[in-house]
């Protein structure tokens, strides 16, 4: 385990993570936990338990993980910053036929009374602002079960990294009708590359990652990172854990050197270490600068924009129930209900709080996942942002959502910001 120096007292967070990762039969395999402060000053810094369940290698801070949708954050800064400068523009619906003419071909998959399932046109165009909300019609596979059962007994591999099984899938409702999380991101990136004839890896290294100072994140990992990257692992219905393969095996496989035909994918594609995405969140509270470089990535007016509810038609409850359709990557959710049922809303590619969560976070924040128990949040009216990461599936794990929810509100104590 590791830690670095922190002004504020994270004994009670360090705690709970080390109990948490440690004994013959650990709650989680490994954790690290980074918060961060709007100057970019470190609050929580803090390794954990192993790489592997049972194995000699411990978790540090240099440790790799699979972010998947924590990924989504990136193409939407890149998106933004593109129609900042008038190269993309979120409701043109020309600009997007000529970049993405696909899209439109796309149909919507309808299920009658019968069970039986038909295709149907779109009645809406779609829009990138559309795609930026998850309001398109895309869905996944692994969570929507009228999309998982009209593509069996093939099925569709949400996670393959081929273009044709990633993006040439049919719309699950139709376009501007409601709010339906999938691979929208995804065609967020592919568009981000056609209209900069860059790659997405390329894009982002240029204009996020070097002027953040940001060294360990990348679509196609180097062999250092791939020499420091964690294992995957399973929950069993009985709670047990295992070891198993990484679901996002065509960038761990292919040559570092990969080739102009990779797909980026913008909606779940990257690696990297918590503590250089914790850079990203810094940049979001100090509205758009990087708090360390002095690198301007969005204009204030910008991040205002992102942190703005863009579908308050299309409220997301916290408490309705969601079954999965594969239930060895994602489990029912909510995992834990709220008293209430509150609601939340969307910003441009991510979750706005309506109101104060009970571990401090303030209404307005932004917050998002990664399918393995990744979960990072923003509060720029507090200043506080944190990232919590691990390599588990399925999604939804009970064991890290509670110690998540643990540590975020004991940094918010240690802060001296109430809770409760």
């Amino acid at each position: 385990m590791s830690v670095e120096q922190s002004t504020r007292d994270v004994r009670a967070a360090i705690t709970r993570m080390n109990e948490a990762t440690s004994g013959p039969n650990p709650k989680l395999p490994g954790v690290v936990s980074i918060a961060v402060a709007r100057d970019g000053s470190p609050i929580l810094s803090h390794a954990s338990g192993d790489m592997k369940l049972g194995g000699e290698s411990p978790m540090t801070l240099d440790s790799v993980f699979w972010i998947a949708s924590c990924t989504k954050l990136l193409t939407g800064i890149a998106c933004m910053q593109l129609v900042e400068q008038g190269k993309l523009a979120l409701d043109d619906t020309a600009e997007l036929d000529h970049l993405a003419p696909e899209l439109k071909e796309l149909k919507v998959l309808t299920r009658d009374s019968s069970g039986s399932y038909t295709l149907v046109p779109q009645e809406r165009q779609i829009t990138l602002r559309m795609l930026m909300t998850h309001t398109s019609g895309f869905g996944y596979a692994f969570d929507d079960v009228k999309l998982c059962d009209w593509a069996r007994p093939t099925g569709i591999d949400d996670f393959s990294g081929r273009r044709e099984d990633v993006l040439l899938r049919p719309l699950v409702i139709q376009p501007g009708t409601g709010f339906q999380y999938g691979v929208s991101i995804d065609w967020v990136g592919v568009i981000i590359e056609r209209a900069t004839k860059m790659t997405l890896q390329e894009y982002f290294q240029k204009f996020i990652f070097a002027p953040l100072d940001i060294k360990d994140l990348a679509f196609s990992p180097t062999r250092d990172m791939k020499q420091r990257l964690a294992y995957m692992h399973q929950r069993a219905a009985d709670g047990s854990l295992s070891v198993t393969d990484h679901l996002l095996r065509h960038a761990l496989v292919e040559p570092v050197y990969a080739t102009n035909e990779s797909f980026c994918m913008g909606g779940c594609g990257c690696f990297g270490t918590p503590r250089e995405y914790s850079k990203i969140l810094a940049m979001l509270l100090n509205n758009g600068t990087c708090p360390k470089t002095k690198a301007q990535i969005l204009k204030l007016e910008t991040i205002q924009q992102m942190f703005t509810d863009q579908i308050p038609q299309y409220p997301i409850y916290h408490n309705d129930y969601c079954q999965s359709a594969k239930p060895t990557l994602a489990n029912n959710c909510p995992i834990i209900p709220k008293p209430g049922n509150p609601t939340d809303g969307w910003g441009l590619t991510f979750m706005l709080s309506h109101e104060r969560s009970e571990t401090g976070r303030a209404a307005g924040s932004a917050s998002w996942e990664g399918l393995a128990n990744l979960y990072w949040s923003a509060d720029r009216v507090n200043g506080i942002a944190m990232i919590f990461a691990t390599q588990v599936l399925p999604y939804g794990d009970l064991e890290a959502v509670r110690l998540f929810q643990a540590i975020e509100k004991d940094v918010y104590e240690s802060c001296s910001l109430r809770t409760g």
